[in-house]
């Protein structure tokens, strides 16, 4: 597949989430991608000194407006280790599936149009739980367009990811402050090029219950304690904004 060279994909799978597996292997079969298993971190079994070192819990709760969870924490280390893999390997760009993600047959054409316009990402979203407002600006395949976001466009199942992401990500994103889906678009924090196809090739899929973290509503705070939260969201959406306001000028430019 030559338009494809460059690209490895790694999917992140718990050990004991067999079925998980057998259901994103029969999904990637006829796409041809080379793939390769990320054995996923499982947030309980670090060790307390490892769990003190990559959590700055402090900021957690003052960002997030609740007590974080190992098994976010979990989550978070398996993305970073699949940069370290990308790093380490020869491949131009990693493909990043989380093993819940269903993929539609426009992802292979869209990855490959993604490709053939290296210099217009860094990292790219192809998959959402909310929208992102995308701003499109390039056909990458039929009835996709990669775009800027406007808004916040959480979730963490499917993107593409290339080096200088990775190496630009690694020297900032430990320890955890917010959940991973909440950290890695922020495109201005890391000086990158943080995009999305839309509409995505990929689907998050809220049927399947989810291995990352549970109890969410009692671990929130009481709704007077999540002030300081609710000013840092509105500080870092108006971040969010300015930076994809200047994103669209920058390719309305041409890049």
């Amino acid at each position: 597949m030559r338009p494809m060279e460059g690209v490895h994909t790694w999917v992140i799978n718990l050990d004991r989430d067999v079925e998980r597996l057998q259901r994103i292997t029969q999904q990637l079969a006829p796409t041809g991608l080379a793939w390769t298993r990320m054995p996923a971190v499982y947030g309980r079994d670090l060790p307390a000194d490892e769990q003190r070192r990559l959590l700055d819990a402090a900021t957690y709760r003052r960002r997030h407006g609740m007590e974080p969870a190992l098994g976010e924490l979990g989550c978070y280390l398996s993305h970073v280790a699949v940069m370290r893999a990308l790093l380490a390997s020869p491949h131009a760009a990693a493909l990043v599936l989380e093993d819940d993600v269903l993929l539609t047959p426009a992802l292979v054409p869209v990855l490959q149009g993604l490709m053939a316009h290296p210099s217009r990402w860094d990292m790219v979203k192809l998959s959402q739980v909310h929208s992102g407002t995308p701003q499109p600006y390039l056909d990458v395949a039929p009835g996709h367009r990669l775009a800027v976001m406007l808004s916040r466009c959480t979730g963490s199942s499917a993107y593409l990811m290339n080096r200088r992401a990775a190496d630009a990500y690694l020297a900032r994103i430990l320890p955890m402050t917010l959940p991973y889906d909440h950290v890695f678009d922020q495109g201005w924090t890391f000086g990158l090029k943080v995009r999305m196809v839309t509409p995505t090739p990929c689907i998050h899929d809220e049927a399947i219950a989810t291995t990352i973290a549970t109890g969410g509503a009692s671990r929130k705070f009481a709704r007077w304690k999540r002030l300081p939260a609710h000013a840092w969201r509105v500080g870092n959406e108006l971040r969010r904004a300015a930076y994809g306001l200047r994103e669209i000028a920058r390719e309305r430019r041409g890049g």
